[in-house]
């Protein structure tokens, strides 16, 4: 009987922001820009942000669950990218289970990776007011001899990039990988490894990358020490931005929730959704993927006075413990099969972490010039302080795909 030897998969996300609406279905007869995919790769890809939607909100309510009184920060696109991947490598039971757990099972393994090929190649940009980088790199023993179908596979759909590897040295690869990661986040992430099993033959490392400008900025003359009401404590001095402008915004009843939508360059928005008073709960248990619907009928253009927390938070899970509350074990299991990777040796995937950072101020890329003033409508201006504990999405618009979600729940990091 082969021996089971270690897959490491770490995952890390980093949103720069210095400074979800549910989309139609995209029309059968339009064509991808410079692509040969016909409109139902593009119908997939629109298929697959849905479920990446609802897999967000299922990993945050557990997230959540776990972590009462902290930050959380994570991006579903990342975790779901990276084990989308895997399943290029997974047969049996332990793809069922990874298909269900990440809501991919009424889709077939050609339109899930076509699609994700096509979202991939759709948010991966960068432009003089947004860099979005999201990206996968296999570190593999020299002795594994992985399956070329699976290294070829992993390339042409994720772009993954290939490094050999000597896992007899583990402190070495840990700083590789490690070193890796912070040049591909431009050292915002430095240590997403902290140790390396004995036994570990490969290690799947997905990173994302996001920087952007919001479209209207805010001036940080008006920025000023205020207090944030954190739930059962003293509130916290935080520096709280201030812009007011045309902003959509909205009032859902049901969840006692404020909803704004504020815009970033380049077809990219962030959700702040506000609840009531000792509602936070509520809300967090209320999401949903239909509520996006709920709330773009609620939307609304209004003249808004926005004051909200500069902060600076990071999140670090470690995704094998929640993800078997997902239903997703065999892949962490000795028994698992991902013997699409390599027929000479049985693997299990040892360890998953995921570790996320957000940074959020006034003006989005270091050095970015002003924004022109918006003009205005004379009416009195609608008041949202986020001066208590809120939650935080950021989304591409034309599908929509989810890329970030957190809960600030202390913008200090206390």
């Amino acid at each position: 009987m082969n021996p089971t030897l270690g897959l490491g998969l770490f995952l890390a996300g980093l949103l720069a922001v210095k400074g979800l609406q549910q989309a139609k279905a995209p029309p059968r007869n339009q064509k991808t820009p410079n692509h040969s995919q016909d409109w139902r790769n593009k119908e997939m890809a629109w298929v697959l942000a849905q479920h990446n939607l609802n897999f967000g909100f299922k990993l945050f309510q557990k997230l959540a669950a776990h972590n009462p009184g902290k930050n959380i920060f994570f991006s579903p696109l990342s975790i779901s990218t990276a084990f989308s991947m895997l399943c290029l490598g997974a047969q049996n039971a332990t793809l069922a289970e990874i298909k269900k757990g990440f809501d991919f099972q009424d889709m077939s393994d050609r339109d899930l990776h076509l699609a994700f090929h096509y979202l991939l190649r759709r948010l991966n940009k960068k432009t003089q007011d947004l860099q979005l980088e999201l990206g996968n790199t296999l570190f593999i023993d020299e002795k594994l001899k992985p399956r070329t179908r699976f290294l070829r596979q992993a390339k042409s759909v994720y772009n993954a990039d290939t490094v050999l590897t000597n896992f007899k040295s583990l402190d070495d690869t840990q700083r590789q990988i490690n070193s890796y990661i912070s040049q591909k986040t431009q050292g915002r992430i430095r240590n997403l490894i902290r140790n390396i099993d004995p036994g570990t033959v490969m290690i799947l490392a997905n990173y994302i990358f996001f920087r952007a400008r919001w479209k209207y900025e805010f001036d940080p003359k008006e920025t000023k020490q205020e207090d944030f009401f954190v739930e059962g404590k003293k509130p916290v001095k935080v520096p709280m931005m201030f812009h007011g402008g045309m902003y959509d915004m909205a009032y859902d009843k049901k969840l006692a929730c404020t909803i704004l939508e504020m815009p970033y360059k380049d077809n990219i928005t962030a959700t702040f959704i506000l609840p009531d008073d000792g509602k936070l709960q509520l809300l967090e248990q209320g999401l949903q993927v239909h509520i996006f619907a709920k709330w773009k009928s609620l939307l609304s253009k209004r003249v808004v006075d926005v004051h909200l927390p500069r902060l600076h938070i990071s999140g670090a899970h470690n995704l094998k413990k929640v993800l078997s509350g997902l239903g997703i074990s065999k892949v962490f299991e000795e028994h698992g099969d991902l013997s699409r990777i390599s027929s000479h040796r049985s693997l299990k995937v040892g360890e998953a972490i995921h570790k996320a950072e957000l940074k959020l101020d006034e003006k989005g890329t270091e050095g970015s010039a002003g924004t022109g003033a918006q003009t205005l409508p004379m009416e009195n201006p609608e008041i949202i302080k986020m001066n208590k504990s809120f939650l935080f999405m950021l989304y591409e618009n034309s599908m929509p795909s989810m890329i970030f979600l957190a809960r600030v729940y202390d913008p200090s990091g206390k």
